[in-house]
């Protein structure tokens, strides 16, 4: 009797499931901040352009849904992920002048 043995390769996870994300948390200490904004201050763009031209061709995610307008307010426990990171908004000791 002979058994025929198939040989299965071994599948690879895509690129995107092999590279762990970096988290970062942002404390803001005003009600909301601009994702332009954000995406300047935690230096994922390097400019205001950089950060317009990102979010218009769909490469940042707010809470995991695509985010097309550079204005959009980011609060407290959003979350931001562009180009392999991730930023979480957390609330920073309110400015007091």
């Amino acid at each position: 009797m002979k058994v025929k043995v198939t040989l299965v390769p071994k599948t690879k996870k895509p690129e995107s499931e092999n590279k762990k994300i970096k988290i970062n948390e942002i404390p803001i200490s005003t009600e909301f901040i601009k994702l332009d904004s954000l995406l300047k201050f935690s230096a994922i763009a390097g400019t205001g352009g950089e950060a317009k031209d990102m979010i218009a061709s769909g490469e940042v995610k707010v809470n995991g849904e695509t985010a097309l307008q550079r204005g959009k307010k980011i609060r407290p426990g959003d979350r931001v992920s562009a180009l392999g990171q991730e930023i979480l908004v957390t609330a920073g000791p309110k400015d007091v002048h």
